[in-house]
This record gives C-alpha cells, structure tokens and sequence, in this order.
C-alpha cells in the first residue's frame, strides 16, 4: 500500500505515463462544444479546433464538480484505504475545481479527512504537471517520508513554479471574448503575440512580442532561460496542435544548450486548448 497517492485535474495535463508510473488519480475537467459535453482527456483537441473551423463556436470549459472527486476518493478508499491524499490542485484562482474538491471530501468520515492535504499549485497546463511529477519524484525516492517534510517540500516547488506561454490563436481570444476586436485588429496588423505569466495563480499577460511566430517564441525562450536562473533537472514545453516542427526543434536544442537534463514536451488537452487555439507554445521550469 501506498502511504501516499496524489490527486489532480486533467487541466494540468499529466501524460498518461507519468500517471501511470506514479499511480497519480486525475479528476476530468470539461469541455463542451457541439452541444456535447466531454470528459477533458477522452478526445483528442484537434476535435475542439476542427468544430471551431466548421462552425465558428468556440468551446466553453468546466471545472471539476463534487462528483468527480467523489468518485476518485471513493476508487482511492477502495483500493488503497490507508493512503494520505495529497491532492495537487490545478490554479484555484482560475476554476472552481478546488472548492468542488473540498466539497466532495466534506462529508467523508473524520479519519479519512485527516488524511487529506489539498494544495493549490497556482499552475495550469504542464506548470501543474511540473509540480505534480517533481513531488511525486520526491515520494518515490523517499517512500517513508514524513508528512512535515513532504509538506515543506511541496510549499516550496510551487513557490518555484514558473510558466510563460504564448497563444497559438488570437482569433480564439477574441472568438471567446477574450479580446476586443479593436485588440484583435490592432494585434493582427502589427503582428503581435502576447506572453503570458501565471502570476499568483492568475494567468496576466506580461509582454508584446512582434514578428514570426517563430521569432517570438525564441525570444521567450531566451527570456525565461536568462531572465532568473532556473533549476536544471527539468524543462516542460507545452505545444498546441499545429505548432511548427521547426520550431519545437530549435527550442529543445536551446534547453539543452541552456543545461537542462530532461527536456519534454507536453501537448495541450481540451481545457487548455480551448483557451489558448491552435499552433500555442509555453515553457515551465523551477525557479533556483
């Protein structure tokens, strides 16, 4: 039996190998779009951008609701009974899947709800996955941790945590609201790509870069790489369907110029695709 298990939203984009190895639950988020609404992580997001070129309706997303973390705490009752859970939350201030969390886990019997511990990771996308795969890298080395330790060391990678991420589509921000068509027009003309930070928990754009959308993620990369110096264990690239080969190619020869040991790219699932269109680019790392 494990002593501890972790929890988390499908928004934060766990691979299923990761999840697999570590034996990480994930509670769906969703996404509707054609009248259906779909299980985040069931399809693929292509399916998301294919429906907005037939019909123009942008897709809406959903946080997790009680049932869907009743229904993981029931499968963990079951099957590991005596397991902390160490539930790794997907950015509080953006979803109500936290709060659906603490709902679901209220009505639990008193010693099950002492062996709850919900952290919000203030990430989203591969930023929460960052977080998730280094504590779970943590249980796994050390299985006999104790709770005190594990909660410092948690505390401190999301402290760590860092993000910047770019749209592949304005047309989606603005099709979402997102962007005032003013905005939109302004950006399209001038060729404008925004950056944009988790900041506290809150996605909060930070910079415009203009050009190519290969000129501008260069210039990302390079920020986020010189700007703060950065842990050199890991480097997650998150890329949206369509972005170009080309340029996921140089970015990794710059990560692994820059130092980084284990360079990896993440693909978007639904509730990030929904919101950042296709061909999007972002890199996450810990901060030193």
């Amino acid at each position: 039996m494990a002593k501890y298990v972790l929890i988390t939203e499908s928004g934060n984009d766990v691979p299923a190998d990761i999840a697999q190895e570590y034996g990480i639950y994930i509670a769906p988020m969703h996404v509707t779009f054609g009248g259906t609404c779909l299980d985040d992580g069931t399809f693929p997001a292509t399916d998301i951008f294919d429906h907005y070129v037939r019909t123009k309706e942008l897709p809406k997303t959903s946080g997790c609701m009680p049932s869907d973390f009743k229904a993981v705490f029931n499968k963990i009752e079951a099957e590991q009974p005596d397991a902390h859970m160490i539930y790794l939350a997907y950015s509080a201030a953006t979803t109500c899947s936290y709060e659906s969390a603490l709902v679901a886990m209220a009505g639990r019997k008193d010693e099950v709800k002492a062996r709850f511990h919900a952290y919000d990771t203030k990430a989203v996308a591969a930023g929460g996955n960052l977080v998730v795969q280094e504590v779970a890298e943590f249980i796994a080395a050390n299985p006999e941790v104790d709770f005190e330790e594990l909660d410092a060391y948690i505390k401190d990678r999301i402290s760590r945590s860092r993000m910047h991420f770019t749209p592949g589509s304005l047309e989606f921000l603005r099709a979402g609201g997102r962007l005032s068509n003013v905005a939109f027009l302004g950006a399209t003309l001038l060729n404008i790509k925004p950056t944009i930070e988790l900041i506290n928990g809150k996605l909060t754009a930070t910079k415009k870069r203009r050009g190519s959308m290969e000129k501008c993620v260069m210039s990302l990369v390079e920020d986020f790489i010189t700007e703060e110096p950065k842990e050199l264990k890991h480097v997650q690239l998150i890329w949206g369907a369509g972005l170009d080969e080309k340029i996921r190619e140089k970015v990794t020869a710059r990560c692994q110029e820059a130092g980084f040991e284990n360079v990896r790219w993440i693909q978007t699932g639904g509730v990030i695709a929904s919101h950042s269109g296709p061909g999007a680019f972002g890199i996450t790392a810990m901060a030193l």
